[in-house]
């Protein structure tokens, strides 16, 4: 504890008496400073015990004694010795009145007892205060490695931290989801910071935030507080990690700010964590090196091989239903950008209309998009203790995930979440303008269910899906979903409609001048598959009027409507151009 008024007064060698403010004794005492200006205010820093003779003031003047004090109290000083038997033998009766009505601790300091012994002692327990503290941070500091290297790990040490900081303490993963806190009801006080780690998370690392002001206890002597005075405390996040990618957040609340031996703890915490972080990434890339051996025995269709090396290592994942994902960001920003921000484009990008909101996780995605999906689907799977085979390969990267599970549920949702920022309202062929001009957005596709056997037709119905994902401007597609819909939509495609813009072009051309309605004529036919009487009815026209128009369809483009290829292409086209096509 730091020297306080009171500890001064008990002090053997001092003998202070008491003679205004008793009940304000407890305050903790800064420093001692002798000033016999009328004015020290200007070099007063606030928490200081202030010492005089009153040389150079009207100490008998009420008025003048009022505004002196008043002074000094603003200016933070938290106590007034005053020397006995120098200019006064007692202190003056108008300078006692005006510290008692101020509140202010006024101090007699006998003749015998110089200032600077005052201050002296105010050195040494403020240095005796300091010692201890880093002592106490130093043994905080072993107890927490301990507990780091212990076999609860992270649940241990957050346990011990929260003991020393007389608070709670909780740790989140990359994705900003609580795994860990102490005492246990501090889990729900730590969810209600989601936001708050959300926007810690987007700065580069490493950063701290605090938030609230510690107006309330924090219950750290393990009863949950209630409601009212949880919200209360005083929070710090800090982000773990080395680099600028933030890799996980301590909060540590308490219910006052933190001390010297409290913030040696914090800080010894962030340390140990950030190890834990880092040694976890490194086996963490040796796991993507033998997951890389495993996947490519699973697609030279070697699935026996496969599970021999992979061992216990992914768990049941080889041996139930999986999805295949391989996703890409066009630009070429690799698998291996997970750990590294990628360098801008040449160039002035185009500037492109979106109705995004910016916030903090469009930001983290917009900056590592495939960082940020590994994050997301290792995080989900964590939580549930779900296997999943993550291969970072070249410009792509490839994941094998449950069926059902977790991890595919994660990547859905964050696909949902980033295309509501991007604005999928547009039509498809425009979404895929604005992703073709912006060229670092994300794109994913995912294979329908699959086993070890049937890997490497997994892997093709994926990259089906990413196919059909880059060229519709979308984030995510699933090849179950491609086989269930229309084929209409693959039509949206600028190749395609050149394609049917040039097959029909001389239909419209014969069209304008007036000499009859060819393309209209041939849709009708193509859509009663050739039934002269239904599609002349549809029409109102003379079935002889609707072969007379087929026969000049065939002139025009010198091609036979019995050729079935060349109904197909036609209808085709007809639709490709459709104006409901491209909505």
């Amino acid at each position: 504890m730091p020297p306080t008024l009171a500890s001064l007064v008990r002090h053997p060698g001092l003998k202070l008496s008491v003679l205004a403010g008793e009940d304000r004794l407890e305050t903790p005492v800064r420093w001692a400073h002798v000033s016999e200006l009328a004015d020290p205010v200007p070099y007063m820093d606030g928490g200081e015990l202030l010492l005089i003779t009153a040389m150079q003031i009207e100490a008998d003047d009420p008025e003048e004694m009022s505004r002196y004090v008043r002074r000094l109290v603003g200016a933070g000083v938290v106590g007034l010795g005053f020397a006995l038997g120098v200019n006064y033998a007692e202190v003056p009766p108008a300078l006692a009145t005006a510290a008692k009505e101020e509140g202010l601790p006024l101090l007699g300091v006998p003749r015998r007892t110089p200032f600077i012994a005052i201050s002296k002692a105010v050195s040494a327990a403020i240095a005796a205060d300091q010692y201890r503290a880093v002592t106490a941070g130093f043994e905080a500091q072993r107890e927490l490695t301990r507990a780091a290297i212990g076999a609860e790990g992270p649940a241990a040490l957050l346990a011990r931290l929260a003991a020393h900081v007389d608070g709670w303490a909780a740790l989140y993963d990359v994705s900003g989801a609580v795994v860990a806190a102490a005492p246990d009801w501090a889990a729900r006080r730590a969810a209600r910071l989601t936001a708050d780690v959300e926007r810690l998370r987007s700065r580069p690392g490493p950063a701290s935030i605090v938030v609230g002001g510690g107006r309330g206890p924090a219950g750290a002597t393990g009863a949950e507080p209630a409601e009212d005075t949880a919200v209360a405390d005083r929070v710090e996040l800090q982000s773990l990690g080395t680099g600028r990618r933030t890799r996980g957040v301590l909060a540590v609340g308490t219910g006052a700010p933190l001390g010297t031996a409290e913030r040696y703890a914090v800080h010894s915490a962030v340390a140990l964590l950030t190890l834990t972080t880092e040694r976890s990434r490194a086996l963490q890339e040796a796991e993507q090196r033998l997951g890389a051996a495993v996947l490519r025995m699973l697609l030279a269709g070697e699935p026996d091989h496969a599970r021999a090396v992979a061992g216990r290592l992914y768990g049941g994942l080889l041996d139930a239903p999986f999805r295949m994902l391989v996703a890409e960001v066009p630009s070429g920003g690799t698998a291996q950008q997970a750990h590294a921000a990628p360098s801008g484009a040449d160039g002035a990008p185009a500037e492109i209309p979106t109705d995004a909101t910016t916030t903090a996780a469009g930001e983290a995605e917009a900056a590592d998009p495939l960082g940020t999906l590994i994050d997301t689907m290792e995080a989900a799977a964590a939580r549930i203790g779900e296997s999943v085979l993550v291969v970072p390969d070249g410009e792509r990267l490839i994941v094998l995930a449950p069926d059902g599970g977790a991890a595919v549920a994660a990547c859905a949702e964050h696909a949902q979440a980033v295309e509501a920022r991007r604005g999928t309202k547009a039509r498809p062929r425009d979404r895929a303008a604005v992703a073709a001009l912006r060229g670092d957005e994300l794109v994913i596709g995912l294979s329908a269910p699959a086993g070890p056997i049937a890997a490497a037709a997994a892997y093709r119905q994926a990259e089906q899906a990413l196919s059909v994902a880059r060229r519709r401007g979308r984030m995510l597609v699933e090849h179950e979903r491609m086989a269930a819909g229309s084929v209409l939509p693959l039509l949206a495609d600028d190749a395609v409609r050149a394609f049917a813009d040039g097959m029909l072009r001389a239909l419209h051309e014969h069209d304008a001048t007036g000499r009859g309605d060819l393309v209209a004529s041939l849709r009708a036919w193509l859509s009663r598959h050739g039934q002269w009487d239904a599609a002349a009815a549809d029409l109102g026209v003379h079935r002889h009027t609707l072969r007379y128009r087929m026969r000049r369809v065939e002139e025009i483009l010198g091609r036979s409507l019995d050729d079935p290829d060349v109904r197909m292409e036609l209808w085709l086209a007809l639709k490709a151009t459709a104006p409901g096509t491209s909505t």
